[in-house]
Formats: structure tokens, C-alpha cells, sequence
């Protein structure tokens, strides 16, 4: 199963950049990791969007729940979960 974590902004721009070197910190370890394949902020600038590797909805759950802007309740994610019938080469 995998996932696309969409993150919504809960404060200001100004207020989400005191977290964001936290969280690029955080997510170049998920993406190190392999548990992160696709990452970046939308071109609305309110929010962002994660693609999750193959793994557990729970698991998904708790890479959000470990995010700094998580942990600083300056952003909210919603999970949407699809079987991937169709993938390229690798994954």
C-alpha cells in the first residue's frame, strides 16, 4: 500500500519557516531511509505533499506524527491510501 501524506499549513508561512529546517532535516532521513520517494511544498505555498513508500497505513501514520511541524502543531496531514497496480521499474 502506499500513501500520499497532504499537509496543510495551520499557520503562517513566516511561522511554518522557524520549523522548516527541522523538518527538511527530518525528511532527508525519511527520504534516506527509502520510506519517502517524493517531497515539496505546493505551489499555493499552503501546504505540501509527501509520497510514501509501500508500507503499513499505520506505519504512514507515524512518519506524519514524527514530523516537526507536526510536533510543533503548525501543520496537519491527511493520509490517502491506494493499491499502486501499476509501478514503475524498482519500486
Amino acid at each position: 500500500m502506499f500513501h500520499v501524506l497532504n499537509i496543510t499549513y495551520l499557520k503562517p508561512l513566516d511561522v511554518i519557516d522557524q520549523s522548516r529546517p527541522a523538518h527538511l532535516e527530518w525528511l532527508k532521513g525519511e527520504v534516506e531511509a527509502g520510506r519517502i520517494l517524493l517531497a515539496g511544498r505546493l505551489e499555493s505555498q499552503d501546504g505540501a505533499v509527501l509520497v510514501a513508500a509501500d508500507m503499513s497505513a499505520e506505519e504512514a501514520d507515524a512518519i506524519a506524527a514524527a514530523d516537526p511541524y507536526t510536533l510543533a502543531g503548525v501543520a496537519r496531514y491527511e493520509r490517502v491510501s491506494f493499491n499502486a497496480g501499476f509501478r514503475a521499474p524498482g519500486l
